[in-house]
């Protein structure tokens, strides 16, 4: 289920990230370990996080995904191992928030791009899903939440 999307403008934001290019079936296995490595640079640099934890999507081939596991932090991160210090710029956006578990978020996006088209919008080829709760917070995933951004171009 998808919330009424809407248009808004984000705000530049410091983040932190660790960068891959991995076939699509290798995503289950390097999400939790790269979202601990993550966590734990910016903890032994004493920085913070400022919000949820999140991907960002430059390119998505069927079989190869190119993206970066994400947090927002208090303060820029000095670049250690696979972490590396980025933003989330400030832009206009699509934005939605699917609710239900990961297996459907494939399904939700062809929706919310289809009301993003049905609106006039023309999308960039990079979006960006914010994990706002998921199996750590509720073990049920018809009460996990990810936010769905897409940046426009017109």
């Amino acid at each position: 289920m998808l919330d009424t999307p809407h248009i808004t403008q984000t705000a530049t934001q410091l983040t932190a990230v660790i960068h891959l290019t991995i076939p699509r079936e290798e995503i289950q296995s390097v999400m939790g370990p790269g979202i601990s490595e993550l966590m734990a640079t910016i903890a032994a640099q004493s920085i913070t996080p400022t919000g949820p934890w999140f991907t960002h999507h430059l390119k998505m081939a069927p079989d190869t995904w190119d993206f970066e596991i994400s947090v927002p932090v208090s303060a820029p991160v000095v670049a250690a191992g696979r972490v590396k210090p980025s933003q989330w710029p400030a832009m206009k956006a699509a934005r939605t928030v699917y609710h239900g578990p990961y297996e459907g978020l494939a399904d939700a996006w062809p929706e919310f791009l289809d009301w993003i088209a049905a609106n006039g919008h023309t999308p960039a080829s990079d979006f960006y899903e914010c994990y706002l709760a998921g199996p750590e917070s509720n073990p049920d995933p018809a009460n996990w939440r990810t936010e769905f951004t897409k940046p426009l171009t017109s």
